[in-house]
């Protein structure tokens, strides 16, 4: 039986866990399993290094420490936006998500991390920064 390996395209079901349990994503919930092709960045290292040799129909539970997940929490993404600077009609609070265009046209995601009188407080750390997760995984298929 073949198992995974770099560079292979796999679908993939999982259910990503905060370490005191609370679920933030699951493609259960999607009803389609995840298809991707390994080794080409577009997920955590930990995630794709934890696929590597399940079979099909395997399950499995990965634990990733935040240095294979996202990242600490980099204190330098917090940047400080007048309120004058805010669109008029908007009230900032914590949590909400904002967006802003860069000169080239690509799309940089924020969140409100604090609000005060004159300004607020932004972040662009992605919101799983500085979080050891946990993955459920059930190899569906190996393309």
């Amino acid at each position: 039986m073949s198992q995974v390996k770099e560079n292979d395209t796999v679908k993939v079901h999982y259910t990503g866990k905060l370490s005191n349990g609370q679920i933030f994503d699951s493609s259960l919930e999607r009803g389609e399993p995840l298809e991707i092709t390994l080794g080409q960045g577009m997920l955590i290292p930990g995630f794709e290094k934890g696929m590597v040799n399940m079979k099909v129909n395997e399950k499995k539970t990965i634990n990733i420490p935040v240095t294979e997940a996202y990242g600490e929490v980099q204190k330098e993404l917090f940047h400080e936006v007048k309120k004058d600077q805010l669109p008029q009609d908007m009230t900032p609070e914590v949590g909400m998500g904002l967006a802003s265009k860069n000169p080239d046209g690509t799309e940089v995601q924020f969140r409100v991390a604090e609000v005060h009188e004159e300004h607020i407080i932004i972040d662009a750390n992605h919101p799983l920064a500085g979080q050891d997760l946990t993955f459920e995984l059930e190899l569906v298929e190996i393309k």
